[in-house]
C-alpha cells in the first residue's frame, strides 16, 4: 500500500518491509547482547502492549534485552526526567515516543549526547534531526490514517452535515497529521460537510470535550476522534445524550473493535499495526547499534476496518485470534442485519 504522508522534516517514507538485516549485521547484533530501554506515553493501552510485544520479539531474537519500560502517563515532565536518568544509565539504546515537541527535545538530546542509539516512535521533537540527533523515526502513515478515517465516516454523513473533530490538544506530529488529512479528504470529496473542532488534553477529558463541542454545535451529525481510547469516552458521552452519531477513529483496540462489530456508533476504524511497528522499531534499533545508517522515516500503511472485516482485521493487527467478546458481537450483528 502507498504511504501518503511525509515525515516531520518532509521526508518520504521507506516502507518497514524494506528494512532488513544482513547475516553479518545479525551476527554483530547477537554478539553485542545489547540492552534497550523503552519510553512510552502510556503502557496501559492496547496499542502500547502490542508495540512492546513487537519490540521485545525482535530484540530477543537477536540476543538483545528490554531492560526497562517507562510509562510516562502522558506527562512530558515525567518523560524528560526519565530520559535524563537513562542518559546516565548503562543502556545501549532508547526507543521513545516523544510527548510533545519543544518541551521534551532537550531530554531526548541527552540520550544521543550520551552516545546511545535513539529511535523515535511517531514524533520528532523540535530541533532534532535524523542521522545526527536520532537514528530514525518509525511510525504508521498517520496522514494516511486521517484520510482513511474520513473515507470511512463519509458514507454515514448526510448532505450538508456538520461533523466534529475531537483531537488531542497537545502539539503532537501523529495526531496533527491525522487531522490535517481528515480535513483535506473532506474538502476534496465532501465539500458540503462543515467541520468543527474540539480538543482534549487528557484521555478522560474526551467525553467532556465532546459535550463542549455539542454545546457549541447542536447540529452535529458525525464525529472523528483521533484514537480509540478517547473515542470510547466519546461513545459513552454520545450515548448519555441519547444520540446516534456515527463515529470514525484510529487504532483497533479490543473495546473499540467490539463496538464496531456491534454495528452501533463506531462505523469505521483506520487501524495502525502496532505489533509490526514495534518489530520495525526493534530492528531499526539493532541496525543503529551495529552501525547501519538508517532512513530518516520508516513507515507502515494503515488498515481500513469496518463491521464487515473486523474479525479478520483483528487477526492481522494483533497476530492472534479475535477474543470471544468480539466474535460474539460479530455474530449478534450478523443476525441483526439478517432479520432487519
Amino acid at each position: 500500500m502507498v504511504i501518503k504522508g511525509l515525515g516531520p522534516h518532509g521526508e518520504r517514507a521507506v516502507p518497514a518491509d524494506q528494512i532488513a538485516m544482513s547475516e553479518a549485521e545479525a551476527a554483530a547484533a547477537r554478539a553485542g547482547r545489547f540492552s534497550v530501554a523503552v519510553v512510552l506515553h502510556t503502557t496501559t493501552s492496547d496499542w502500547s502492549s502490542q508495540e512492546l510485544a513487537g519490540i521485545a520479539t525482535v530484540l530477543g531474537s537477536y540476543s538483545a534485552a528490554v531492560v526497562e519500560v517507562v510509562d510516562c502517563g502522558f506527562d512530558g515532565e515525567a518523560q524528560s526526567e526519565a530520559l535524563q536518568r537513562l542518559a546516565q544509565e548503562p543502556v545501549d539504546a532508547v526507543i521513545s515516543i516523544p510527548i510533545g515537541n519543544a518541551r521534551v527535545a532537550e531530554a531526548h538530546m541527552a540520550i544521543s549526547h550520551a552516545g546511545k542509539a535513539l529511535v523515535l516512535l511517531d514524533n520528532a521533537p523540535t530541533g532534532m534531526l535524523p542521522g545526527a540527533d536520532y537514528a530514525c523515526m518509525v511510525s504508521t502513515d498517520n496522514f494516511g490514517l486521517g484520510a482513511m478515517a474520513a473515507e470511512l465516516l463519509a458514507p454515514h454523513l448526510p448532505e450538508e452535515a456538520v461533523a466534529g473533530i475531537v483531537n488531542y490538544g497537545v502539539d503532537f506530529f501523529a495526531t496533527n497529521e491525522r487531522e490535517i488529512a481528515f480535513r483535506k479528504w473532506m474538502q476534496l470529496h465532501r465539500p458540503d460537510v462543515t467541520l468543527v473542532r474540539g480538543k482534549f488534553r487528557a484521555i478522560d477529558d474526551a467525553g467532556a470535550a465532546f459535550d463542549r463541542l455539542l454545546a457549541e454545535n447542536g447540529d452535529l451529525e458525525g464525529l472523528f476522534v483521533t484514537w480509540d481510547e478517547p473515542a470510547i469516552r466519546v461513545v459513552s458521552a454520545v450515548r448519555a445524550r441519547g444520540l446516534g452519531l456515527p463515529i470514525a477513529t484510529v487504532d483497533l483496540g479490543v473495546t473499540v473493535a467490539t463496538e464496531l462489530s456491534e454495528g452501533d456508533l463506531i462505523k469505521g476504524i483506520a487501524s495502525q499495526r502496532p505489533y509490526d511497528q514495534g518489530m520495525a522499531a526493534g530492528l531499526a534499533t539493532l541496525l543503529a547499534l551495529v552501525g547501519r545508517p538508517l532512513p530518516p522515516w520508516v513507515a507502515l500503511p494503515g488498515l481500513a476496518v469496518t463491521d464487515q472485516n473486523v474479525v479478520e482485521a483483528y487477526q492481522v493487527v494483533w497476530h492472534a485470534p479475535a477474543p470471544p467478546g468480539l466474535l460474539r458481537a460479530r455474530r449478534l450483528d450478523v443476525r441483526k442485519r439478517a432479520t432487519s
